[in-house]
């Protein structure tokens, strides 16, 4: 009994360092974003201030940067999932002897290196973009080769998320539509696409923050341009002040609070599902007494 007891006190101990090494830091972050001294300072907590998120907020750095990340991030959602989704299908339906060879291929993007992603979409932009230089001008722009040298690694993530929600998908479904008369893009968007809809938003999701928080490859596609994770490189070699944890405790609040929104959905739709089901069941009840 009383190992029992010392084996459950190890393990509760064990948790409570795992979960204070994890949350312990945005702890001692939230609470030096209200505190007044000018240094990140947790304890002694001396006044309860909101300066430092009004000095954020007047960072004219940082606001644009912020500003060209969710616009990066945006234009690699664009490129990377339809991209990803593309490659999956082709995954799916591609000779078996042959997918080793494509699977290698597509991902292979994600065992580069994220500075040599970023200096050969600069070098390779340049050369191919030289001929004329109004397309030069027009496309050899940071923003656009960032959003270029992210999305050539960020689509391989899209690739695995949905071909991980392809492998249960029933072709019977293709085969039947098509025996029905529908035509290929009909099947696509009323069959598949459905589908697939739980893997579109976790594809769209996943590029967003991976565009969101990339480093290693922005730094260098970005050129005279910069983003908010490159802002905040150059802001913690300066030296940090408590308006970077102010910034952390806004981005730690709107990803709880998209949490919680997700989370609400999906109950939503998982209580809908219960009342088809069981509506579906009482009908067939129905037709089951009338037809004795």
């Amino acid at each position: 009994m009383k190992s029992a007891w010392v084996l459950r006190g190890m393990i509760g101990f064990y948790i409570f360092l795992f979960f204070l090494y994890l949350f312990g830091p945005l702890m001692v972050m939230g609470i030096t974003a209200f505190n007044t001294p000018a240094y990140p300072q947790a304890w002694p907590f001396e006044e309860f201030t909101l300066d430092w998120f009004v000095k954020l907020w007047n960072h004219r750095a940082m606001m644009e940067g912020l500003q060209n990340s969710i616009i990066i991030g945006l234009g690699v959602v664009a490129l990377s999932v339809p991209a990803g989704l593309a490659a999956s299908i082709i995954m799916s339906q591609i000779y078996h002897r042959a997918r080793s060879l494509y699977y290698l291929v597509t991902i292979s993007p994600l065992l580069t290196p994220g500075v040599i992603i970023g200096i050969s979409t600069v070098i390779f932009w340049k050369d191919v973009l030289s001929v004329t230089e109004f397309t030069k001008a027009t496309f050899y722009d940071g923003m656009i080769l960032a959003v270029f040298g992210q999305s050539s690694f960020i689509s391989a993530y899209c690739l695995l998320i949905f071909m991980a929600r392809l492998t249960r998908f029933d072709r019977a479904q293709e085969e039947a539509a098509l025996d029905l008369g529908a035509s290929y893009p009909q099947v696509f968007w009323h069959i598949l696409l459905p589908f697939l809809k739980p893997a579109i938003v976790s594809a769209v999701v996943i590029a967003f923050l991976s565009s969101f928080e990339n480093y290693n490859t922005t730094t260098f596609a970005i050129l005279a341009d910069k983003t908010l994770v490159t802002v905040l490189a150059g802001e913690v070699r300066q030296g940090t002040t408590p308006a970077l944890s102010a910034l952390a405790v806004i981005i730690i609040g709107i990803s709880l609070v998209g949490a919680l929104v997700y989370e609400v959905l999906k109950r939503r739709e998982q209580a809908r599902t219960v009342r088809a089901q069981r509506a579906a069941i009482l009908a067939e009840r129905v037709e089951a007494e009338a037809a004795a």
